[in-house]
């Protein structure tokens, strides 16, 4: 699960001054996500150093997003070496980095600094060839979006990056994770779900773990129209996940995950609309734990 970071990290920071009110939640979480650079910005030495131990206590593994290629950061190298500053502090404060999930690079190369693909592609592989040198132990992802990126795309991308990585004798990536503005499927006519689950069969295919994020998509939209609050991210979550099990996805990894700034809390799991709330029913309801 990946609490929303405004308000200075006011919901990530309750689940460690309040645990004992979603202590059923943590039970059914395998990893606490958060942006590192949110992390390093938002928390002193002080108050990570007996997160991180807390975190160990609980058995909870530790997922980061992280840049690969950024406007800041242009080159995998360049990036890495900003990136690496945080994840030491992290280790140096008793942190257990698990996994990272690289912030869709070729989105970014596309979008935002009108790189080609093939640029997308060396300088991602570039990224994951130096942690996988300096941080042997993490597992590393990627996040792409959808549709914004077509279908097929994901599907080149995917086989030409793990080539890429091979050539360097450098190990592919350990999963693959999808970022669905779903509210596009109905306000532009783009994107379905049957399509996402065929990326979720061909990734199977692969022995690539699939992960699929959760969130309140249609949460901007409404909030521009004066609709939105804490229940508009409970009731968005729980119709993707009716949704994509409509069509009988089920991604290997389930990530619940909030940007929009919602909820405004993340505690009491016994509360209506609060983020562990919103975990905690989604799991009983639809992830099947072994």
């Amino acid at each position: 699960m990946a609490p929303p970071g405004h308000d200075n990290g006011k919901c990530f920071r309750e689940l460690f001054e309040r645990p004992e009110e979603w202590q059923e939640t943590r039970k059914l979480i395998d990893v606490l996500f958060y942006a590192d650079h949110n992390l390093n910005r938002q928390f002193t030495d002080d108050e990570l150093r007996p997160w991180f131990g807390l975190l160990n206590q609980w058995g909870t593994k530790l997922g980061l997003e992280v840049g690969a290629i950024k406007e800041w950061g242009l080159t995998g190298e360049k990036t890495f070496g900003i990136e690496r500053r945080l994840w030491e502090r992290f280790q140096r404060l008793g942190a257990t980095v698990h996994a990272i999930a690289l912030d869709e690079p070729l989105l970014c190369c596309r979008k935002h600094i009108n790189k080609p693909d093939d640029y997308a592609l060396e300088e991602t592989a570039n990224f994951i060839a130096l942690v996988r040198q300096h941080f042997p132990l993490m597992q590393i992802g990627d996040i792409e979006t959808y549709p914004s990126i077509p279908l097929e795309d994901h599907f080149w991308w995917i086989e030409a990056l793990n080539k890429r990585l091979a050539e360097k004798n450098v190990r592919g990536l350990d999963f693959y994770r999808l970022d669905v503005n779903w509210a596009e499927f109905v306000v532009f006519d783009r994107g379905t779900w049957p399509e996402v689950r065929k990326l979720e069969r061909w990734c199977r295919e692969r022995k690539l773990p699939f992960s699929l994020i959760y969130w309140a998509s249609t949460y901007p939209a409404m909030q521009r129209k004066g609709l939105a609050d804490d229940s508009t991210w409970y009731v968005s979550i729980m119709q993707q996940a009716y949704d994509y099990a409509l069509v009988d996805g089920a991604p290997d990894e389930y990530v619940i995950e909030s940007w929009v700034g919602a909820p405004s809390r993340s505690v009491p799991e016994t509360e209506e609309f609060t983020f562990t709330r919103s975990v905690r029913d989604f799991v009983r309801r639809f992830v099947k734990r072994q």
